[in-house]
């Protein structure tokens, strides 16, 4: 078999660290190839080769494909690829996470399964959302109480500013069309910050159904970030939208949400908000490949070696 050119795989110490690379790319409508140690991006305007190793997550938007030599040095360099809607509204799939390492994720299910830790979790995320509010002595119970009473107070403002009645949150899963204007634009809304949600927590690593706030579902987590941002993003779009007679109000309401999250830089936010919420502190050596036993004493133990009964590390 004649042997296809290309760059020998590297060494995980020869690639760059994460915190060195350039964070989400995001393609679409273009063709991606493989040119040497770079991918090579052709669209109507032109080619474009970018180092693939300098690529931290690799977002996939409509009218893109790619051959299989690029997502060959894709796998190699250790970049993440998920395909999503136009601008990462919608979540598609996924590949490989970001990183090498189970941190991120051990670190998460840890403060899910403590109550302690758990409800200081939560308390981060409302103190996020409200943050001149003092949540730090208060119950669960009262979290969603004074939760839920900031969010009526959003609701009726936005009723007041767009003349738009409100009369609750009223939907029907099953059938979107069946709830009145509004409710059907903040349907719409929310799925467009779900999708970007999704992709960030699989992109890091993450567990999308490890959720502190919302809990039992297989996207539990994806609801828990998508919340920190309605209030400023896709709740102010759904009622401005619904003040107006518009011939396609999900269409609307998408695009509207869309160039949003791209102007108020959603994206970047979520990575470094997942990280506060998680993250005891950050993690070193992000890109090297560990692997451990682990050990009921010591917590973790080397892997790669022969022990014999009773040995101590």
């Amino acid at each position: 078999m004649k042997e296809i050119p290309g760059i020998i795989r590297p060494e995980l110490q020869q690639l760059p660290q994460v915190k060195d690379r350039m964070t989400f790319l995001y393609l679409e409508r273009c063709k991606l190839n493989r040119r040497d140690s770079a991918i090579e991006v052709m669209d109507d305007d032109g080619t474009v080769d970018i180092p693939a190793a300098a690529i931290s997550v690799l977002m996939l938007g409509p009218g893109s494909s790619i051959t299989h030599r690029a997502m060959e040095l894709i796998g190699d360099v250790g970049v993440t690829v998920i395909w999503v809607g136009e601008h990462g509204v919608r979540y598609y799939a996924s590949g490989r996470p970001l990183t090498k390492r189970a941190g991120l994720l051990l670190q998460q299910a840890k403060l899910v399964s403590n109550q302690r830790l758990h409800l200081a979790v939560v308390r981060k995320m409302y103190a996020m959302r409200f943050p001149s509010e003092d949540v730090s002595k208060l119950t669960l119970q009262q979290l969603r109480g004074r939760e839920g009473s900031r969010v009526r107070e959003i609701y009726r403002k936005l009723s007041k500013q767009y003349d738009v009645s409100w009369s609750g949150r009223e939907y029907n899963p099953e059938d979107f069309f069946e709830s009145n204007a509004v409710n059907q634009a903040l349907s719409a809304g929310h799925v467009c910050l779900y999708g970007l949600a999704h992709a960030v927590i699989v992109a890091l690593g993450c567990s999308p159904g490890l959720g502190f706030v919302h809990v039992g579902h297989e996207l539990s987590f994806v609801y828990d970030i998508a919340d920190l941002y309605k209030a400023e993003v896709t709740i102010p779009i759904a009622f401005e939208a619904a003040s107006q007679d518009l011939p396609d109000l999900p269409a609307y309401v998408r695009r509207k949400t869309r160039d949003a999250m791209v102007e108020q830089h959603i994206l970047e936010r979520m990575i470094r908000d997942l990280h506060y919420l998680l993250a005891d502190e950050e993690e070193a050596g992000e890109e090297e490949s560990v692997v451990y036993l682990w050990d009921n004493i010591r917590d973790t133990v080397p892997n790669a070696t022969s022990y014999r009964m009773g040995d101590t590390p």
